[in-house]
């Protein structure tokens, strides 16, 4: 079992599933920015981990652009040093457009998540030495406006399949990793990581999301998110 594996079994297990209105695009990342996620895990996605954070589902914005989840392209191309030829959707929402590395937008939640990371461990060798960052989801869906539906709003006839494929994955990707602990960034992660991690021995704990959305983010969420790390018995220390 590794990664390419995986993601594979992931694949093979989404592309038979449809969603009906008002879901009228669906983007999977993992497809046409395959090559910036295979250098993402390749680089460092290797096991073992001591953390590994769970989002839910991409953002339009930065893993919808670049394949890594919470990606945002100025963090993914020069922090991480990750750069890839990105493809487009089969089917391309007008006013959600693809453009990979070249998009001029910044997504809110990646620049958060990994300017922490950046400010409190300098080099992502430092942290993804103990930290993974993983997507539990990696649909985009999208509404006939462009407004993002999350997975937890999908009708339950479509979200059923949907959740056994992604907790199937996520199952896969935590007994790669074995971390001591998982966190869901979101309430919706940290609910699906306990639902599907039944047999898991460390700690399952959730994180507050980065979203601007959420107003407890937009109060200072790197003490937050720090505090809450290290309410869970995480030591947020650099080693490097």
């Amino acid at each position: 079992m590794n990664h390419d594996h995986i993601t594979r079994t992931l694949l093979d297990a989404l592309r038979p599933l449809t969603f009906a209105a008002p879901v009228t695009h669906v983007y999977n990342p993992l497809e046409y920015a395959g090559a910036a996620y295979g250098l993402y895990l390749e680089r460092y996605g290797r096991p073992a981990k001591e953390i590994v954070l769970i989002g839910m589902n991409p953002g339009p914005w930065g893993m919808a652009q670049t394949g890594i989840p919470f990606g945002e392209i100025e963090m993914v191309g020069n922090w991480m040093g990750i750069k890839a030829p990105v493809d487009q959707p089969a089917h391309v929402h007008p006013k959600r457009p693809v453009e990979g590395f070249a998009c001029p937008r910044s997504e809110v939640s990646g620049r958060r998540l990994w300017g922490w990371a950046k400010k409190r461990f300098h080099t992502p060798e430092n942290f993804f030495d103990r930290f993974f960052v993983a997507n539990y989801c990696p649909l985009v869906f999208m509404e006939s406006g462009g407004r993002n539906r999350t997975p937890n709003n999908l009708p339950l006839v479509e979200r059923r399949p949907l959740l056994e494929a992604c907790d199937e994955a996520l199952r896969q990707t935590i007994d790669y990793l074995t971390p001591r602990f998982v966190v869901g960034i979101g309430r919706f992660a940290a609910d699906r990581a306990r639902e599907a991690l039944t047999g898991f021995t460390g700690f399952i704990g959730q994180a507050t999301h980065p979203s601007p959305a959420n107003p407890k983010a937009n109060r200072g969420w790197e003490t937050l998110f720090e505090q809450e790390l290290e309410s869970m018995g995480i030591d947020i220390s650099s080693r490097g």
